[in-house]
């Protein structure tokens, strides 16, 4: 298996793991359950109590239900707006980082050349890695204020405990966490080892092409010294047909003589 196969199931897969991480995140919106506590005032009668960031409900032991929405946003505490705003800015990321995944990733071939989709999808890797870090924020604050509470002795209010909402979401911004890693580190890798090797094959071409190397000076003294033995060959071999000439015109000069 290649390195560029085994990197298309990679993308694949922690695809898979990020857009299941971003529906688990969603999820937690309608929820109802993020906190919850039984109130017991008579053996057969019993109360539940619970909440999420946009109403509070009330169940009895005969399964009727009643939900009131929080009656007002400027009244409320400045934590929910805080939870409320990191969960939307996670969603609206993971939404934009699931395109530009599709756009980059080696198996869909929308995009460009490689060095394209690999930034394309360093890009969306840190769309769900930021989306990630939002959500775990918002979460992990709401339950450990709930935990704060529930342990403090001089909060006389009711005392409420984690609910399924925030160990839902927990576990979606888990996923997306460990997606967008994984994304960032081979998709960064291989986008910006691309663009420094191209930058110093094209920027400090003419510099290295000037500098001599010591290999480069110790081949061209054999190339001197054979140049500069190549005229004295020479000249030695026209020394010796001019002394032949001259021998052959001797001979010729003392015949005509005789």
């Amino acid at each position: 298996m290649g390195y560029r196969t085994m990197v298309m199931y990679m993308e694949i897969g922690c695809f898979v793991v990020c857009v299941c991480g971003w529906i688990l995140v969603c999820s937690t919106m309608p929820t109802d359950i993020w906190t919850w506590s039984e109130v017991s005032n008579v053996v057969l009668a019993t109360s539940n109590y619970y909440s999420n960031l946009w109403k509070d409900c009330i169940s009895d032991s005969t399964g009727v239900s009643d939900c009131k929405g929080i009656p007002s946003m400027l009244a409320l505490n400045w934590d929910i707006h805080m939870c409320r705003a990191l969960i939307i800015i996670c969603i609206i990321l993971c939404f934009f980082g699931s395109i530009l995944v599709l756009v980059g990733m080696k198996c869909t071939k929308i995009g460009g050349s490689e060095l394209a989709n690999a930034r394309v999808t360093f890009a969306g890797g840190m769309n769900y890695l930021i989306g990630g870090m939002c959500s775990m924020i918002a979460y992990s604050y709401y339950g450990n204020k709930i935990r704060a509470e529930f342990e403090d002795p001089n909060y006389m209010e009711q005392k409420f405990e984690i609910g399924v909402g925030v160990f839902i979401g927990w576990g979606g911004s888990t996923l997306l966490i460990v997606g967008g890693l994984i994304y960032s580190i081979f998709a960064g890798r291989e986008g910006c080892h691309s663009s420094s090797k191209r930058y110093a094959t094209h920027q400090f071409q003419d510099a290295y092409t000037f500098v001599p190397t010591q290999k480069s000076v110790v081949s061209l003294a054999p190339t001197e010294i054979s140049r500069s033995k190549k005229p004295r060959t020479i000249s030695s071999s026209r020394a010796s047909s001019i002394s032949e000439i001259n021998s052959v015109t001797k001979t010729s000069v003392t015949y005509s003589y005789v």
